[in-house]
């Protein structure tokens, strides 16, 4: 599966449905550089994942809506929850654990932990 350029206008309906990886990035990161290949081969070996990619540059605000302050970071989610936020380059090695891990969560303990932590104090 081809990459999916994400932006604010199609961020909601990417994020909603199964396991969404994104890989927020700027052309001038070396780091982002060499993890875009390891991305690029997970989203070729796994149909079932949506892979989309957040040009830092050309997305500040979605950047800044996720408080990126190091790139590449990695963002997962699971059926429209969030469930990992990482900066840094992934080998691929720990990028397919990350995928198997995602894709094995409870989400009955997800959902749960989720709406708790969306309570106001």
């Amino acid at each position: 599966m081809a990459t999916v350029t994400l932006t604010t206008e199609n961020h909601d309906t990417t994020v909603e449905d199964g396991v969404v990886l994104i890989d927020f990035w700027a052309g001038w990161c070396v780091p982002c550089q060499r993890f875009a290949p390891i991305f690029d081969k997970a989203s070729e070996e796994h149909q079932d994942v949506t892979f989309a990619k957040v040009d830092t540059e050309d997305q500040q605000e979605l950047a800044m809506r996720y408080g990126v302050t190091s790139i590449p970071t990695l963002v997962a989610y699971r059926e429209g929850i969030p469930v990992f936020s990482q900066p840094g380059a992934l080998p691929q090695a720990a990028l397919e654990d990350l995928i198997s891990q995602v894709k094995n969560l409870d989400m009955e303990e997800v959902r749960k932990a989720y709406a708790e932590a969306q309570q106001p104090s």
